[in-house]
């Protein structure tokens, strides 16, 4: 008898996947390695046919962004506004995460909670900043009414013209942005947690702060390291916010480092292989923070778990030879 062959599946899941391959590569990949290769030419204008490989310094550009003041300036208004909006960001998302999934703490409304948290995430940069904008206008403005009429202010203040309160507005428009994102992400992690072991915590007598810090955090702790590099990632590309809000002002302290190279590549001298160099010089910091910080945060257990393997692999080797 002649055997009935199956039928495989397997095809079909390549052919779904053709779509999102043709986009990636299309889309992702090579606009990346195009911008890659841009930093290594002379390529300016909107004209880019006439462009060439550098010949004399193949690094030229790279080395004239590295010695660029604004560029430098643009780095640290990145990682300062950053972290100015990540650490109460992730703060406030350990905080609602305890707050909504302790057991003793029932929430009555807790979906819709979540749904108000989360609404900022999916309001457009646009509207955000437009937004902020008439929030914080001057000298007529709901701020500085609400300030006057408090009796906070004797006069209107111009927030936007001093340094200090750009970046700290930017950052807390950042941070109002996507700190409900960050709490929906650690809430989905705990609720993936074996309840049993809350279980077995509560029976032993231990506390909401006992459980949360030993029990709850040391699980989550792969979902807070994929929140930490994507919010990483995003802050040092943050472009939106700080473009649309105050257009990196007032004097440019607002400024991050893709508004740097949107600026180099279409304002001005069109200096696409400058801007492309500033990409590829962002990647790689992007590549070496994400590296520090996964080996920050590696499960120290499970490296000595792989270490003992190893040595006990290498002992029946050599118990064999």
């Amino acid at each position: 008898m002649k055997r009935k062959k199956g039928v495989s599946y397997a095809k079909y899941g390549y052919i779904f996947v053709i779509p999102f391959v043709i986009a990636y590569l299309l889309f992702t990949l090579y606009p990346t390695i195009y911008t890659c290769i841009l930093g290594f030419t002379n390529c300016k204008g909107l004209s880019l046919t006439n462009w060439k490989f550098l010949e004399e310094d193949v690094f030229q550009n790279f080395k004239a962004i590295l010695e660029n003041e604004t560029f430098k300036n643009d780095i640290k208004n990145t990682v300062i506004i950053w972290v100015l909006n990540f650490i109460p960001q992730i703060s406030l998302a350990l905080l609602l995460t305890a707050w909504f999934t302790s057991p003793r703490c029932k929430i009555r409304g807790a979906g819709f909670f979540k749904v108000m948290f989360y609404m900022p995430n999916i309001i457009t940069a646009a509207t955000v900043a437009y937004l902020f904008n008439m929030l914080f206008s001057y000298p007529v403005g709901p701020v500085n009414d609400i300030l006057l009429k408090a009796g906070i202010l004797d006069e209107a203040y111009q927030f936007t013209a001093y340094k200090g309160w750009g970046k700290g507005i930017v950052a807390f428009i950042q941070f109002w942005q996507w700190y409900g994102q960050t709490a929906i992400i650690f809430i989905a992690a705990v609720l993936g947690i074996n309840p049993e072991i809350f279980e077995a915590a509560e029976i032993d007598g231990a506390s909401s702060a006992q459980t949360f810090f030993r029990i709850t955090l040391p699980n989550i702790k792969t979902m807070m390291l994929y929140t930490l590099i994507t919010a990483m990632i995003g802050g040092l590309n943050m472009y939106d916010i700080p473009k649309m809000f105050l257009n990196g002002g007032p004097d440019k302290a607002t400024e991050t480092a893709a508004v740097f190279i949107y600026n180099q590549a279409f304002s001005g001298a069109y200096q696409y292989n400058r801007a492309a160099a500033a990409s590829m010089l962002m990647f790689v910091v992007i590549v070496i923070l994400s590296t520090i910080v996964f080996y920050l945060m590696r499960d120290k257990d499970a490296v000595e778990q792989k270490k003992l393997e190893r040595q006990l692999q290498k002992q029946l080797k050599k118990s064999r030879a």
